[in-house]
């Protein structure tokens, strides 16, 4: 199976995540939205993730402010394209259509109920099957905080996720087993709810 992995990612959350869920799929290439270019042409699978922003999917305004505040706090080692005009929203309406390909999607998100703080991987998955691609799974995979770091264990659950996603495909992606739905753990009881699913 080929398959690649396609992210956006500001903090490098959604990058390590990527990059999990790629060495579950059995070593799947990885790249940025701005290197995604014809990669995806001959894959029989791509998989499409990023941040939660706002309760969906970033903008150029709010990547270009949680890298200005990232910045201003001094925090170095942001994502390469963390701020750039065009992301993972304008690549997927520029996406070829695909009748009957293979897809699925993930995000990153605070610990949340997702009807507090949005889930990205819905707005994906349903842009993917605008442009015909078969939506096979969506899941989130949950940050501590807004800039993140990742919860203990969330890599491992994408690297497992990914193998699952292998091993559905293999079966056919009408199995009934496998990953399905935007799912989560159950949200942790920590402090109040948040307003935003700002992750990266």
């Amino acid at each position: 199976m080929n398959a690649v992995v396609i992210y956006e990612s500001i903090y490098g959350n959604t990058r390590a995540v990527a990059e999990a869920i790629a060495d579950g799929l059995g070593g799947a290439e990885t790249a940025p939205v701005p290197q995604a270019g014809e990669r995806i042409e001959d894959a029989d699978l791509i998989v499409v993730g990023g941040p939660t922003h706002m309760h969906g999917l970033t903008t150029s305004r709010s990547r270009r402010m949680a890298a200005d505040a990232a910045r201003e706090d001094g925090r170095t080692g942001l994502a390469a394209g963390a701020s750039a005009e065009r992301g993972l929203r304008h690549w997927l309406r520029d996406l070829p259509g695909r009748d009957g390909a293979w897809a699925a999607a993930f995000d990153t998100r605070l610990d949340r109920s997702p009807m507090l703080t949005g889930a990205a991987a819905r707005g994906i998955a349903r842009r993917l099957r605008h442009h015909g691609y078969e939506v096979v799974a969506t899941e989130s995979f949950l940050v501590e905080d807004s800039e993140g770091p990742l919860q203990d264990g969330e890599l491992e659950r994408a690297r497992n996720w990914g193998t699952e996603l292998a091993r559905r495909l293999e079966r056919g992606p009408d199995a009934e087993s496998g990953p399905t739905g935007v799912r989560a753990r159950p949200s942790s009881e920590r402090g109040p709810d948040a307003q935003s699913g700002s992750a990266g």
